[in-house]
């Protein structure tokens, strides 16, 4: 199967997922308490963050956490989706490939965006990440297990997700040079930042 179309990502999807309070899957309150969150537990383990990458930012809800508590820190949002890029001003582009001229970010943020991906195109992603982040990455993406536990309101999820094993993703992030921290968060090994051996999962 092919990974998700970019005509995917219209008008119609932003209102129904992130506009219309009855079918939205993140609200304000729910991006300001995981900003808080991802950004508080990196400047707690001191890893230093200037440059932010969001990428499949969306309508760009990390933007204000990281303003807030990275105050110095520059925000770039890249999306799939030409219908948000017009409408605020991102950058056009994939995770599958993306490419930055100002090399390493500090912080990556990659949020409901690697179950739209075929598993090659998955591969393939995951990679890129472990080459634009020198710091903390954040992912978040629902796998199979979530809709055999029961944890995945399938009535406001997209039915077009992949259904990815997490095992699929840890051992991609694994393999791209990446240290799992609990909680969606994940460490390069870019970074110079010492780690107790219980603050990170163990392969």
């Amino acid at each position: 199967m092919q990974s998700a179309s970019e005509q995917w990502f219209d008008e119609s999807y932003y209102q129904r997922f992130y506009f219309d309070k009855k079918t939205s899957v993140i609200d304000v309150e729910h991006a300001k308490r995981l900003g808080s969150f991802v950004c508080s537990y990196l400047a707690y383990l001191r890893v230093p963050v200037a440059r932010v990458l969001d990428v499949g930012c969306g309508i760009g809800l990390w933007r204000e956490a990281v303003s807030a508590h990275f105050p110095g820190a520059t925000y770039h949002g890249v999306e799939f989706s030409s219908y948000l890029c017009e409408r605020f001003g991102w950058e056009q582009g994939s995770v599958v490939d993306y490419r930055s001229d100002g090399g390493l970010f500090d912080l990556v943020i990659c949020q409901g965006v690697l179950p739209y991906l075929s598993a090659a195109d998955l591969k393939l992603a995951l990679a890129n990440l472990g080459r634009l982040t020198r710091g903390g990455l954040y992912v978040e993406a629902v796998s199979r297990e979530d809709y055999e536990r029961g944890v995945i309101d399938e009535d406001l999820t997209d039915p077009r997700l992949f259904r990815h094993r997490a095992a699929l993703y840890r051992r991609g992030l694994e393999d791209a040079g990446f240290r799992e921290l609990g909680g969606g968060l994940w460490l390069s090994e870019h970074s110079e930042v010492p780690m107790f051996e219980l603050e990170c999962r163990q392969g």
